[in-house]
């Protein structure tokens, strides 16, 4: 069995986000052969092609961070039916400057939970049109809105309503194997 080491971003930079409380119920949930781990992003400077020649040290740890991962979850709100302003600077920073990408070729997947009905799909619409751009696969399918309820999931990440909890372990099932036929494909390295 082929393990790899998936990096989540959770959009929320508040650290009682919801996202973050999804984020951790979806590493209990992950299959065995994929390692999750939280890669921060709350202390990155606005970007600016300014510093391309010269990136400030916590800006090359974040995108080291990405370039280590064999693959990324995005775990993200929705703030005025877009992506948080901080998820698209670090987005910036890992994919800049031209020809440095870190993002490339490297297989993404998109979740998020809102309280509202409609559970985050307008802003993950707009994160799917950036990734695309970033030349990062995405997994299409299942899609994934999840709609907030108060206890839904416990701090810690335990999922409390058992249907959630299915859906959920099956979501990061299907991105183990979407990651596995994405290497099958673009050989890492390649």
């Amino acid at each position: 069995m082929t393990r790899y080491k998936v990096g989540y971003l959770v959009g929320s930079l508040a650290t009682a986000s919801i996202n973050r409380k999804l984020a951790r119920a979806l590493a209990r949930l992950a299959p065995d052969e994929l390692e999750l781990s939280e890669i921060p992003f709350g202390d990155l400077p606005l970007y600016s092609y300014d510093f391309d020649a010269d990136y400030p040290p916590v800006a090359c740890a974040f995108k080291a961070a990405i370039t280590a991962s064999d693959a990324i979850l995005f775990v993200t709100p929705e703030y005025n039916r877009s992506i948080p302003g901080a998820l698209k600077n670090a987005i910036d920073w890992a994919s800049r400057p031209y020809g440095s990408n870190a993002f490339a070729r490297k297989p993404t997947a998109v979740i998020g939970a809102s309280t509202g009905a409609i559970g985050t799909a307008l802003a993950q619409q707009h994160l799917k049109g950036v990734l695309g751009f970033c030349n990062a696969p995405l997994m299409n399918s299942p899609e994934a809105y999840i709609q907030f309820t108060p206890g839904l999931v416990t701090d810690d990440g335990e999922v409390t309503v058992a249907s959630t909890e299915e859906f959920l372990a099956n979501f990061m099932a299907e991105f183990a194997g979407f990651i596995g036929r994405v290497y099958t494909v673009l050989p890492r390295g390649t």
